[in-house]
């Protein structure tokens, strides 16, 4: 019997926590007391993945193990692990029992009879249900904090600030970089007295081989369009100018249906 375990937490604050290791040890305690065949490389966890996404490296990986068949049951703590949307659900449980392999979820065990298949698509139904409730929430909270001042809209800083490595969206760990500071303001200068383009201020900048916010060495032109006027240089800072959308068509014909990028 070849066993595999899969595990998920929702948050990177969770991971962090190692909110895993309890039901790790549900999890291999009857692999061990059966003396199943176990290796490192059959866990596969996904830290800090909720349920939304459609395929998590960690759960990809088990399914490409399962079509190859070496794995002949997967043990998981409950059904919602595999996915919170209810079709999602029911796509990931019929396509590795399909392949041959037995699904076992400890706190939701699973037959075959129609009351239980009832019960998983109704707990499946909840759990998507409590998804889109916590997702707006949160997104509510994010606002308030936004209109506060209390919240910054990045986790990576502008060109010339820099920000508290444990905290960085809270305004009070901004701290300016003076030297960086100091090639914003000649950069404004000279494209507002001087009227100089943004294609001779990136050549100035490799003239002078001043490296760019990532460190490279070479400025691009779309490095400078969005660092010249950058509202933040002016003292205003905005959030949510941006809503993400799917992709109307997929960049390569190579891309799988469902998993386009959005715009």
């Amino acid at each position: 019997m070849r066993v595999a375990v899969d595990v998920r937490v929702s948050t990177p604050r969770q991971a962090q926590a190692q909110t895993l290791e309890p039901p790790l040890e549900r999890l291999w305690a009857p692999i061990h007391a059966h003396g199943w065949p176990w290796a490192p490389e059959a866990m596969f966890r996904d830290d800090g993945y909720r349920g939304a996404p459609l395929a998590p490296p960690g759960l990809a990986r088990l399914r490409d193990r399962v079509g190859r068949a070496e794995v002949d049951r997967v043990r998981s703590t409950a059904p919602e692990r595999l996915a919170r949307q209810d079709v999602q659900q029911g796509l990931r449980l019929a396509a590795l029992e399909r392949d041959g392999c037995q699904v076992e979820c400890l706190d939701r065990p699973m037959r075959q009879d129609p009351q239980d298949q009832l019960v998983l698509q109704s707990r499946g139904a909840v759990s998507e249900y409590e998804r889109s409730l916590m997702a707006e929430r949160m997104r509510r909270g994010r606002q308030a904090k936004f209109r506060a001042g209390l919240r910054w809209p990045w986790t990576r800083a502008p060109y010339g600030y820099r920000l508290d490595p444990d905290r960085p969206r809270e305004p009070a760990g901004v701290r300016g970089d003076p030297a960086a500071a100091a090639i914003v303001a000649a950069l404004c200068t000279s494209y507002l007295e001087a009227g100089q383009s943004v294609f001779g201020l990136a050549q100035d900048l490799m003239a002078h081989h001043m490296p760019t916010p990532s460190g490279t060495p070479r400025w691009n032109h779309a490095t400078m369009r969005g660092l010249v006027p950058h509202p933040v240089y002016t003292g205003h800072v905005y959030a949510g100018r941006t809503r993400a959308r799917p992709a109307r068509t997929r960049h390569s014909a190579m891309t799988p249906i469902g998993l386009s990028a959005t715009s």
